[in-house]
């Protein structure tokens, strides 16, 4: 065999397909894009001109955190081999850590023996690697939105690598890894639950422990920059496509569905919110169709694969309801009430992801191209929702997962939280607060000392005359 033929057989390997390569690439990509720049413009767009520099910081440091932890230890606690040799709950609830680095792991076939029952994986392991840390990288970043506005920089760091280490994996594991919830049947096609769901518990956890913002902040709540909104959101539809669209880890026609099932949702779910405004309100906001805009596409996430589009467009009209309805009525319950939520997650991505996830279990649709089940169970090649002429069972998984991530995160969220308190304080000081972004980077969003054009530094510029004098 010639040197060049060597080197083409090592590059395109006979497990290798381009296609699919380059789709899951190109999908973990987009599935990034939403997290950098997409939630730092929008959350520096809607948060007060003086926390837009750190809601911007915080998140980058977040995704730059977990991109860390997970090459070095996270992804195989995720995806890897069970910590335990038998069945059980505890056997398959973690992977074992270590790291994914060197050339033999980066450039060998992506393998993950406890989770493929579908399609072989036709990329190698840097590819999977990457495109799951996107989605690590985006759940606290979601998190994060629920405490914006006082929760301290030096805390934000330590608090990330404990979390994605022993809450995100956790969960990763056991739905998504092979672990007790999916060997039984739990379907999280994207994330619902353990992205959506784990990130609004926890963020509701961690501002009740963290305390509310200033009262001035609560009741002047309004966006500094609407433009910045509009552009942070349109990254977060678009790059959904590949959120969903790369969950089937083929470049195939579930991929295809999954990216039309989304859009449509999406699109269902901001009219139907629209509507809702125009029924009790008279006027729609761009705040609220993004709301809208945003449950749809949580809503659908679970079952991007699983359902039809029939399904989507139910998704999305029974999500935004449910979610708009909460969020005008639930919001005046006491516990949601004192617990000072900066941008109602629980809500957009706690409510719309369970709402979601249960949906499954009641639309699920068997003839779908997708691998529905594990170790060839009688959940293969497919299972039905209830009203797919499907038992309850689904349904009843869907649930028990659910609670099991509401309590798992809850919990875990506080102990962690109450670990970091000890060494360094949760909540920035009271001098911090009312400066904001200046007090915490030494910069502003919108500095006041910096020329214009027509300011002191343009040609021909004059200073204007005193107050009172005529020209």
């Amino acid at each position: 065999m010639s040197i060049l033929a060597t080197a083409e057989w090592l590059a395109y390997p006979s497990w290798l397909n381009p296609g699919d390569n380059a789709w899951q690439m190109t999908a973990a990509t987009l599935v990034g894009l939403m997290s950098v720049p997409g939630l730092a413009v929008l959350y520096g767009g809607v948060m007060q001109k003086r926390w837009s520099v750190n809601s911007m910081m915080l998140t980058f440091v977040a995704f730059a955190l977990v991109l860390v932890a997970w090459c070095l230890w996270a992804f195989k606690m995720g995806f890897g081999t069970p910590i335990g040799k038998g069945t059980s709950f505890f056997d398959t609830f973690w992977g074992k850590p270590g790291s994914i680095l060197g050339a033999a792991s980066e450039e060998g076939e992506a393998l993950i023996p406890s989770i493929k029952t579908g399609p072989a994986f036709h990329f190698p392991t840097a590819t999977l690697a990457y495109f799951q840390f996107v989605f690590a990288g985006i759940t606290p970043i979601l998190m994060l939105g629920s405490v914006l506005g006082r929760i301290n920089f030096k805390a934000w760091i330590p608090f990330v690598l404990l979390w994605i280490t022993f809450v995100y994996t956790i969960n990763a594991f056991l739905i998504w890894g092979g672990g007790f919830f999916a060997a039984h049947g739990a379907l999280d096609y994207s994330g619902g639950y353990v992205i959506h769901l784990s990130a609004c518990i926890s963020g509701f956890v961690a501002a009740a422990v963290i305390g509310p913002r200033l009262q001035r902040d609560r009741e002047v709540d309004a966006p500094n920059n609407l433009l910045m909104v509009a552009c942070g959101a349109g990254l977060l539809w678009l790059g959904w496509n590949g959120f969903n669209g790369g969950d089937s880890y083929y470049a195939g026609a579930n991929a295809s569905a999954a990216v039309l099932n989304t859009n449509l949702c999406t699109a269902v779910a901001m009219l139907v919110w629209i509507a809702w405004d125009y029924i009790f309100r008279e006027k729609p906001s761009l705040i609220g169709s993004v709301n809208g805009m945003i449950t749809g596409l949580v809503c659908i996430t679970p079952g991007a694969g699983f359902v039809n589009g029939y399904g989507a467009i139910i998704i999305g009209v029974v999500g935004s309801t449910i979610v708009w309805m909460a969020i005008r009525f639930l919001s005046r319950a006491p516990v949601f009430r004192h617990v000072d939520d900066t941008l109602g997650v629980i809500y957009t991505h706690g409510i719309a992801g369970l709402v979601g996830g249960l949906m499954v279990g009641l639309l699920a649709e068997p003839a779908l191209v997708e691998y529905i089940g594990v170790h060839g169970t009688e959940n293969l090649p497919g299972v039905a929702g209830v009203f797919l002429k499907g038992g309850g069972k689904l349904l009843r998984w869907q649930a028990e997962t659910a609670l099991f991530v509401i309590v798992f995160s809850g919990v875990g969220t506080f102990v962690l939280l109450k670990l970091v308190g000890i060494f360094v304080p949760l909540r920035l000081s009271d001098e911090e607060l009312e400066i904001g972004d200046h007090a915490i980077h030494g910069n502003e969003v919108y500095p006041s000392d910096v020329p214009t054009l027509g300011g002191p530094h343009a040609a021909g510029w004059q200073a204007p005359a005193p107050a009172g004098t005529v020209v």
